[in-house]
């Protein structure tokens, strides 16, 4: 973990993103990865973080802040590093950049199935919200490449 940095996203990011996305099981078929970094690019692209070490991206999260909430999306560390706390870095410097504009709660969707990462978020603090999330397509994506 010594030599990871956390940093923007470049452009040159976007394959081992969307590889570690994969990775991860964050990639579905209503989803275009490439077509999520692109509009991320156009809101906020300093709020896209990646963790690099050396060449290599090993973790990313997409941040975002909308006047009301914060919100993190696509959170993920590359397996191999998993447990070395770069995810929980990831989070606190989230929480850091949230903070810094004023945010005053930051939200995130995690699949119900997914109860080793849901209590990984309540470990770093995070509770249950008693609330249903709700979606609505407004553009199709179609199936992710």
């Amino acid at each position: 973990m010594a030599g990871a940095v956390i940093r923007p996203f470049r452009r040159d990011d976007t394959e081992a993103v969307v590889s570690l996305w994969r990775d991860a099981g964050l990639v579905v078929p209503w989803n275009d990865p490439y077509l999520d970094i692109e509009r991320k690019l156009t809101v906020q692209p300093e709020l896209f973080l990646v963790v690099a070490d050396g060449d290599a991206v090993v973790g990313v999260a997409m941040v975002g802040y909308d006047g009301h909430r914060g919100w993190v999306n696509y959170l993920a560390v590359d397996e191999s590093r998993r447990g070395e706390g770069l995810g929980a870095r990831l989070m606190g410097e989230a929480e850091r950049l949230l903070v810094e504009r004023g945010c005053p709660k930051l939200n995130l969707q995690v699949r119900t199935s997914n109860t080793g990462v849901i209590e990984w978020y309540r470990s770093l603090g995070y509770e249950l919200d008693q609330a249903v999330s709700l979606g609505k397509r407004l553009i199709p994506d179609g199936v992710a490449p």
